[in-house]
């Protein structure tokens, strides 16, 4: 059967995607994580997937075409089928897809096609695509109910993905119809979240029409219509207070964190309006003495086993999967540096007595890294498959650890900023993705990425290469140390760095040319002015 792939959300202020390119044509066969096309919004160029195996039969326009949010971009299906009837149901449709642009993205298998014809006014809020990674959506909480009044810029509900949680809005004015994932449960990319629309429209033929399994789901909520659904409270839950919690005013994103940490919610002092408690006050939670259950007798704690099972968070799964993908895949090899950052320390300290904004070390080897790629072009490419693309703009991710792990957001052209630009907006980006206010335009897009560990204490480290960058830079501590130096020994500023290359792209050769060229940059940062 065949499946469309339509124009994704790619923003919440998008309307229509441009095609930057296609990657495929009609006839070629396709894969359902092979990249189709790259689309340009009003922030981004971002790459699309099929999401399906199959043939490409049909493609929207030539390079250069601009396309609705929720239009056909695509369809796959088998070679030879006929899809006159998917491409005349479109037509019908079109005017309801372009007036109310719901949340649908390229996972094709639900769209609404064939003898179906949406009734007017209603809107399928579907699960956006809110990272190029991105398979599924976890429902954190729903801030509205089933019967609600909504607007078309009202927030629904609060979506985790594997990089951030996010807001969604149905960008249509209604009631709201029908809730299809309760909170606590994922949805795929496109897979129908809910619908709003009249009061009293009927939905049975709409999620008939749909062929989803979702009435499993629906079916659980109908239970809890007047409050937003959540996942049972894990065994090692601390609270005790059962239904008393319901009462406590807090954020649906603040009840959901905390009962990820075991935090009993009548410990919690809630600081947003009218005593609300809100997600900075989890974050700064200190659990006191008083709180604890620990036994007191050593003889009570002999001989007892216990464990804690924590469900994967969307960006722990992510992470897994990418990273065990680029390690088994891509050949690494690495190389090591030391560098004397003497020089860098006493730059700083200078450029920071006139520089409008902190400038970090970090901030030092990103500044460097892109100059050193920009004379060493080869290090700043991709594996693409059959081809190797060598990127002509230079975008640094660094790395960012946060509680579900690791985010990299994301510099974009790098080698044009001074140094007091890098630091204002890598500030800004680490305090968004610790706050998980990035948005997928921040975090993607990089084109060579920065791991650094030395604010840790760390000497030195190997990291695994973050698609689909060719390579990957770790940098450990800056630690003085004895050295020789003209038959003298002398203490010196050491940093130890790391590059883990993708040998498919890099070979040694090019590797150690340009952590040559790093090495100078960062021993005398005057370089990097001239």
């Amino acid at each position: 059967m065949a499946e469309i792939i339509r124009m994704p959300l790619l923003s919440d202020t998008m309307k229509e995607g441009v095609i930057a390119s296609w990657h495929k044509k009609v006839g070629d066969s396709v894969k359902s994580d092979d990249v189709i096309a790259e689309v340009e919004t009003d922030k981004a160029t971002m790459e699309v997937m099929p999401y399906a195996d199959g043939t490409i039969l049909y493609l929207a326009g030539e390079k250069g075409t601009a396309i609705p949010v929720n239009s056909i971009m695509a369809i796959v299906g088998n070679a030879g089928e006929d899809i006159s009837s998917i491409l005349a149901a479109e037509q019908q449709t079109a005017p309801q897809a372009t007036e109310t642009p719901a949340t649908s993205t390229a996972q094709p298998e639900s769209a609404p096609v064939q003898d179906f014809v949406l009734p007017k006014d209603v809107s399928i809020v579907r699960m956006p695509l809110l990272s190029d990674t991105m398979k599924e959506g976890k429902i954190v909480a729903w801030l509205k109910n089933e019967g609600d009044a909504v607007k078309s810029d009202d927030v629904l509900a609060e979506v985790e993905t594997d990089k951030a949680t996010m807001e969604v809005m149905g960008y249509a004015d209604g009631t709201l119809l029908h809730i299809g994932v309760p909170a606590g449960s994922a949805a795929p990319v496109n897979g129908i979240i809910c619908i709003v629309g009249p009061k009293g429209t009927d939905i049975a033929p709409i999620l008939a029409a749909e062929q989803n399994p979702a009435p499993k789901a629906s079916a659980a909520t109908t239970t809890a219509s007047n409050t937003p659904a959540v996942a049972a409270p894990a065994p090692t839950a601390t609270s005790t207070s059962g239904q008393d919690d319901d009462r406590i005013k807090i954020s649906p994103l603040a009840r959901k964190i905390a009962k990820d940490k075991g935090i009993d919610l009548h410990t919690l002092k809630g600081t947003g309006d009218g005593g609300r408690i809100v997600k900075r006050d989890i974050d700064n939670y200190v659990p006191t003495a008083a709180t604890s259950s620990t036994p007191t007798g050593l003889a009570t704690q002999l001989g007892t086993e216990s464990y804690t099972d924590t469900p994967l968070s969307q960006m722990r799964k992510v992470i897994a999967q990418r990273l065990s993908e680029s390690k088994f895949q891509a050949p690494h090899f690495y190389l090591k540096m030391t560098v004397k950052m003497d020089n860098a320390i006493a730059a700083r300290t200078a450029m920071n007595t006139i520089s409008p904004v902190k400038i970090s070390f970090n901030d030092l080897v990103i500044k460097a890294c892109a100059m050193a790629l920009r004379k060493h072009p080869a290090v700043n490419s991709s594996w693409m498959g059959d081809f190797i693309r060598q990127n002509h703009h230079i975008h640094i991710g660094t790395a960012v650890a946060v509680d579900e792990g690791l985010i990299v957001p994301v510099v974009k052209f790098a080698d044009q900023k001074s140094l007091a630009d890098i630091a204002a907006d890598a500030k800004q980006l680490v305090d968004k993705a610790r706050n998980k206010k990035l948005q997928p335009q921040e975090f993607t897009g990089n084109t060579f990425t920065i791991s650094n560990l030395g604010m840790m204490d760390i000497d030195e480290f190997t990291a695994i290469i973050n698609p689909p960058d060719s390579c990957i830079l770790a940098v450990g501590k800056i630690e003085p140390t004895p050295v020789v130096e003209n038959d003298a020994v002398v203490i010196r500023h050491l940093m130890r760095i790391t590059l883990s290359c993708d040998h498919r792209v890099v070979d040694g050769a090019v590797g150690s040319q340009f952590l040559q060229t790093l090495q100078s940059y960062l021993e005398n940062p005057v370089n990097m002015l001239v």
